[in-house]
C-alpha cells in the first residue's frame, strides 16, 4: 500500500514535471548522438555528464578509470543503489539521415581515422541515467537511501567496468547493496523486456596463429602447408559445440577471420585465425578453451608439423564475463515496473549470446543483486512494418539504427525512477 501510494505520486510529479525538463533531456540526447567519442576517449562526454550531475546536487568524482564519472548522493538511511549508464560509440558512419546525426571523425587505437556513431545506444541509457537522477532528487522526500549513478568508459570493448573495479569503485565509494542497468532494444518504444538467470553471454575473443614450412606451390611435398592445417582445424572447431559440449548449454565457437598467403603459387609460413566463443557459465567457458588447444596441437600433430612449430592460441587479456540477472532481484523490479508502465507493455524474454560488461558488478563477492533490463526504442509504426516482413528493421551497431527518442527516453525515466524508488523503500 505505502508503495503504491509512493508509485501515484511519481507518477503525478513525472506528468507535471513540465515540458522544459522533457525537452532538456531531449537536448541532451541529441547532443550526446551528435557528439560520440570511442572507447577511452570520451572526454568531453563525461566532463558534460560530471556537469549534469554536479547541477543536481550529486558528489561527482570525475576521471575515474581514465574517463569514469562517479556520482553519489545520500539521502539519508537506506540501501545503496548503483545505476550505470556507458559512454562509448563506436567507429560506425552513420547513415540515419537524422537532423543531429553525427559527423564525428576520431583516430582509433591504429591512429586510423574513423567514422563514429552511438549505434548502440549509449547516448540514450546516459540521457536516461541523468533523467532518472533528476526524476529521484525531485522526489526525495519519498525515499531514503545512497543513489549512485556511474558513467562508465570503454563497454563497447568489454573492459570499462573492470577498470572501474580495479581502481577501486567499491573501495573508494558506497559499495552498492543493488545494480541495476538498461539497454535499448530492437523493439518498441513504450515496452520493456527482461530475462532471469543468464542473460548475456561470456565473450572471449582468441587468436591463433598456424605455423608451416612454406614453398612453391608446385611442389607441396615439399611443404607443411598452413593453409590446410588451417582448414582442417576451423572444421574441426565446429564440432567443439556439436558433439562436445551438453546440447543443454548454450555456446558458440566463430571463426570470423582467416588471414594466409600473399600469392597463388606460394604455400606461405603461416595463417592467422581469429576467434569468437561465447558461453553462459565459467565452465563451459573453460571447456571450450582446452579443447580449442587439444585440436590445434592434435591438428598439428596429425599433418606432421614439428613440435617447435605448434599452433599457438591467445586469448585476449579481458574477456567480458557473462551477465548474470539475480532472479529474486528480478521479480521484485518487475513488479515496480509493471506498476509503472502496465504489465501489458513488459515482457520475459529469451537470453542472448551478445555480450555485456555490466555483468562484473555483480561478480564481485559477496555476489550484488544485480539486472540489466531491455528498453524498446523503435518506432511503432516501422517495427510493424519489419514484422510484415515490409522492411529490415536496423539493430544495434547498424549505422542506420535511430531510436524513437522521445518515447524511449520518457519510458526509460519512469521505469528507472519507479524501479529505484521501490528498492529504495522495499529494503530498508
Amino acid at each position: 500500500m505505502l508503495y503504491k501510494k509512493l508509485f501515484i505520486l511519481s507518477v503525478i510529479f513525472l506528468s507535471l514535471a513540465g515540458k522544459s525538463s522533457a525537452d532538456e533531456i531531449l537536448d541532451l540526447y541529441k547532443h550526446l548522438h551528435s557528439n560520440p567519442e570511442l572507447s577511452w576517449q570520451e572526454f568531453k562526454t563525461s566532463n558534460l555528464l560530471a556537469d549534469k550531475m554536479e547541477d543536481l546536487g550529486f558528489t561527482v568524482t570525475r576521471n575515474f578509470a581514465k574517463t569514469g564519472v562517479v556520482s553519489i548522493y545520500k539521502n539519508g538511511k537506506g540501501p545503496v543503489l548503483m545505476i550505470r549508464a556507458d559512454m562509448d560509440a563506436l567507429p560506425v558512419e552513420e547513415k540515419t539521415n537524422l537532423e543531429y546525426s553525427s559527423k564525428i571523425k576520431m583516430l582509433n587505437n591504429d591512429k586510423t581515422e574513423v567514422s563514429v556513431m552511438h549505434a548502440c545506444g549509449h547516448d540514450i541509457h546516459m540521457a536516461v541515467a541523468v533523467g532518472a537522477a533528476k526524476e529521484l532528487i525531485n522526489l526525495k522526500s519519498k525515499w531514503s537511501g545512497t543513489l549512485m549513478v556511474i558513467f562508465q568508459p570503454a563497454e563497447e570493448v568489454g573492459q570499462g567496468s573492470a577498470r572501474m573495479l580495479e581502481e577501486g569503485l567499491f573501495n573508494k565509494f558506497p559499495r552498492p547493496d543493488f545494480n541495476l542497468a538498461l539497454h535499448v532494444g530492437s523493439f518498441p518504444a513504450g515496452k520493456v523486456t527482461y530475462t532471469k538467470g543468464y542473460a548475456m553471454a561470456n565473450v572471449d575473443m582468441a587468436d591463433i596463429t598456424i605455423f608451416g614450412v612454406g614453398g612453391h606451390g608446385a611442389y607441396p611435398h615439399r611443404t607443411k602447408d598452413p593453409i590446410v592445417l588451417a582448414s582442417k582445424i576451423i572444421l574441426s572447431l565446429q564440432t567443439i559445440v556439436s558433439r562436445e559440449i551438453d546440447p543443454l548449454n548454450p555456446a558458440v565457437v566463430t571463426v570470423g577471420s582467416i588471414h594466409g598467403g600473399s600469392k597463388h603459387n606460394i604455400i606461405p609460413d603461416e595463417v592467422k585465425l581469429q576467434l569468437t566463443m561465447r558461453s553462459y557459465t565459467d565452465e563451459v567457458r573453460g571447456e571450450i578453451i582446452s579443447k580449442i588447444k587439444r585440436i590445434i596441437e592434435g591438428e598439428a600433430i596429425s599433418l606432421g608439423i614439428p613440435e617447435n612449430k605448434m599452433p599457438t592460441l591467445k586469448l585476449r587479456d579481458q574477456y567480458t564475463p557473462a551477465l548474470y540477472n539475480t532472479p529474486d532481484f528480478v521479480d521484485q523490479v518487475v513488479g515496480y515496473i509493471e506498476k509503472s508502465i502496465g504489465k501489458e507493455n513488459i515482457f520475459e524474454s529469451s537470453a542472448v549470446m551478445g555480450g555485456e560488461d555490466f555483468g562484473r558488478y555483480g561478480r564481485v563477492e559477496p555476489k550484488i543483486p544485480t539486472f540489466l533490463f531491455w528498453l524498446g526504442a523503435s518506432e511503432i509504426e516501422i517495427w510493424e512494418k519489419s514484422i510484415r516482413g515490409e522492411i529490415d528493421l536496423p539493430g544495434i551497431h547498424s549505422p542506420f539504427f535511430a531510436p524513437d527518442p522521445v518515447p524511449t527516453l520518457s519510458t526509460g525515466i519512469k521505469v528507472m525512477t519507479a524501479a529505484a524508488i521501490g528498492v529504495f523503500n522495499d529494503n530498508k
